[in-house]
């Protein structure tokens, strides 16, 4: 949970600001995860805090919605390109990552 609350703070994602009038908290959680080798055995523990947004109401509390994950044709049209152009291909893990605008 630190390194998680650490790296929040260090990317200025958010900052602490008062509810307007009427306004209601967004609940949130911690949802615990133990990521395993392929082997069996711990790779590493993670913690991330996720908000519960259930109880917004379109139009009101949010204009648009973006998923956190890409879709598997893109995926697909992606990799297609890479064999095609022959091009070199990496994976790695990405631990956060931030929308801005």
């Amino acid at each position: 949970m630190a390194e998680e609350i650490n790296t929040l703070e260090e990317n200025q994602t958010w900052t602490i600001e008062d509810l307007p009038p009427g306004k209601k908290p967004i609940s949130s959680k911690w949802v615990y995860k133990v990521k395993y080798k392929s082997a069996g055995t711990i790779e590493r523990f993670k913690a991330h805090l996720v908000v519960g947004g259930d109880h917004q109401l379109e139009g009101f509390d949010f204009n648009e919605t973006f998923p956190s994950i890409a879709k598997m044709s893109s995926v697909r049209t992606f990799l297609s390109v890479v064999v095609i152009r022959e091009w070199e291909l990496h994976q790695m893990d990405v631990y956060q990552c931030f929308l801005a605008w």
